[in-house]
């Protein structure tokens, strides 16, 4: 019987609940902002040309 008033609390609640909530659209558009770190890959980049030419010029070094 506890299980049934339990659910039947659950219910009512819901119930009065339900009314509260509204969803609207936004007027104005939705804007998401993307800003992209391509930091790692130009590091990457200039640490492998770097090792390149380091192996083709060992004697400079």
């Amino acid at each position: 019987m506890r299980g049934i008033k339990k659910m039947a609390v659950a219910a009512l609640a819901s119930l009065t609940l339900a009314g509260c909530i509204t969803v609207e659209a936004p007027d104005k558009p939705i804007v998401i902002e993307l800003n992209v770190n391509i930091r790692q890959e130009v590091i990457y980049r200039l640490a492998e040309d770097a090792g390149n030419t380091i192996e083709e010029n060992a004697d400079i070094f």
